[in-house]
């Protein structure tokens, strides 16, 4: 969007001209076809109640001297084993048995001691679907007798073997994974079944969603198709109603935010909102995910190393949209809406520059010290447009939004901001439950004074070094009106991929989990 200033003694206005360049933007294509999401080595899960007498067993303990779960015919050769081995059975140790009372492979897995929380349950069962990947005969996992808090803890098992068999390797030619036709089969009671298709199975689809649209390349997840393919996730899911602002429509409202990012771009901005309605006339909590498809920095223009993991700038988004899949897949008795503010940074003629002052749908004006300060401007209008429309009950920003929270709090915690105090403890809840972990950190006042602009309401970056997340989250707390409950999420960092239990490669998904329970927090 080119910006016409139109000065006059009374105001400042910043009018939307009709471009040339808008007409010209058209789809770059990408030379690869689209891919199928999905995992293309995941085993099956199956159920039972009764442990098979071959093939690959494993066997969960809580300390050397728990058989309990140990069929007896191998009781004498496991006590064996563990003693001959100094086996403690503590949290992530193994032991292995080959050819061992008409099983090919019995693996122990250590628990350590203690009760099991929810956690701990999916990682043991990520824990084995990683160690048994490749095997030639079928898998059971004995998960019976595990915890004596938890409804259904066999569940949480199959949980974690659904998200721990992740793989992306769709776009491979060579090494690409095709025996994954054993199946796993956990061994609970008889309602463990209806319970994990009940409560875990949406949850599993909704983490591979987001893995893959973070996953894939920048030539392939656009704004665009971004849409494309979450709407697709939602084929036959009831309850849910879909809309997409195109520029156009985002023009007519005033986005100048969002509008200033894409517009550098051939790829168009979209603002895709997915509303889940399980909770009658509920005033619905309102998730808004920033969604840079692929971030150069724009004119500000980042440097050359490491630029392609900027492919999964738009994580937040991703996890946002996987939340309410989750949710609406379960049934959840809660009304939510997701928003997705989507653009592609680009360094292109029509680039916003650094200088340029832009209106948000509210009316605020924003002076761009610096375009690489991109997410927060489209979560600006999002956030405008969700509490315009929804007057929800509580709004959360999700977004890898700075380098600064990494620099705070490394790859193992988000940051948390929040103005209410209510909603940061149900965050910070739902973060322990949830295994996607958060901090509270300030949004100190003297952020306002650093964030002033000499030509307009406020500056997207301060001009000097300090605390950029905090300042970051107090720019989105300023152009989110009063009283509306709010909360930001920076997850910059936690998005890093690394090896997990229940993420053995690539973006762990951050967010999906931490949302689906905080939805909980809120059903009737």
């Amino acid at each position: 969007m080119r910006l016409i200033l139109l000065a006059s003694a009374a105001a400042l206005a910043l009018v939307p001209a009709t471009a040339s360049a808008q007409s010209e933007r058209v789809p770059v294509g990408s030379g690869v076809s689209p891919v199928t999401l999905g995992n293309t080595a995941e085993r099956p899960l199956r159920f039972a109640v009764a442990v098979p007498s071959s093939g690959t067993l494993v066997i969960p303990m809580a300390g050397a001297a728990d058989l309990s779960r140990v069929p007896p015919a191998l009781v004498p050769a496991v006590r064996d084993a563990v003693a001959a081995a100094g086996f403690k059975a503590d949290a992530d140790e193994t032991l292995n048995l080959y050819a061992t009372g008409g099983y090919q492979r019995v693996l122990l897995i250590g628990m350590g001691t203690g009760e099991p929380d929810a956690v701990a349950l999916a990682n043991l069962g990520g824990r084995a679907a990683q160690a048994t990947r490749g095997a030639t005969t079928p898998v059971a996992i004995i998960a019976t007798g595990l915890s004596g808090t938890l409804d259904q803890p066999a569940a949480h098992v199959a949980r974690g073997a659904g998200l721990g068999q992740y793989r992306f390797d769709q776009l491979r030619t060579v090494g690409r994974s095709t025996g994954g036709d054993q199946p796993i089969t956990i061994v609970g009671d008889a309602g463990t079944e209806a319970a994990y298709r009940r409560e875990h199975a949406g949850l599993v689809d909704a983490m591979r969603l987001t893995r893959d649209l973070i996953f894939m390349p920048a030539n392939m997840v656009y704004p665009e198709s971004f849409v494309a393919m979450a709407r697709e996730a939602f084929n036959g899911v009831p309850n849910v109603r879909i809309t997409v602002l195109d520029e156009a429509q985002m023009r007519r409202l005033n986005m100048g935010a969002i509008l200033s990012v894409s517009q550098g771009s051939a790829r168009p901005a979209r603002m895709m909102i997915v509303e889940y309605r399980g909770g009658g006339d509920a005033a619905p909590l309102a998730l808004v995910g920033k969604g840079i498809t692929f971030d150069t920095g724009g004119i500000s223009l980042k440097p050359g190393a490491g630029m392609e993991a900027m492919k999964g700038d738009m994580a937040g988004a991703a996890g946002v949209i996987g939340a309410v899949l989750s949710a609406a897949r379960r049934g959840a008795r809660a009304n939510v809406v997701a928003v997705a503010a989507l653009a592609e940074n680009m360094p292109g003629h029509n680039a916003t520059r650094p200088g340029d002052v832009v209106r948000t749908m509210n009316g605020q004006t924003i002076e761009v010290i610096n375009t690489d300060a991109e997410g927060r401007m489209v979560m600006a209008d999002a956030n405008q447009y969700v509490i315009d429309r929804y007057r929800p009950a509580a709004l959360v920003n999700l977004a890898t939004l700075t380098g600064a929270v990494t620099t705070a709090l490394g790859d193992d915690y988000a940051g948390l901001f929040a103005r209410d105090e209510a909603l940061a403890r149900r965050i910070e809840d739902a973060a322990r439950r949830s295994g996607d972990h958060v901090w509270r950190l300030p949004i100190h006042p003297s952020y306002a004074q650093d964030m002033k602009s000499p030509i307009a309401d406020i500056a997207n970056v301060t001009r000097a070094a300090g605390p950029g997340a905090g300042r970051a989250a107090h720019f989105l707390s300023f152009v989110t009106p009063e009283p509306t409950p709010w909360a930001h999420i920076d997850m910059a960092g936690v998005d890093e991929p690394r090896a997990a239990p229940t993420s053995p490669e690539g973006p762990p998904g951050f967010g999906v989990r931490l949302f689906d329970d905080l939805i909980r927090s809120f059903e009737r």
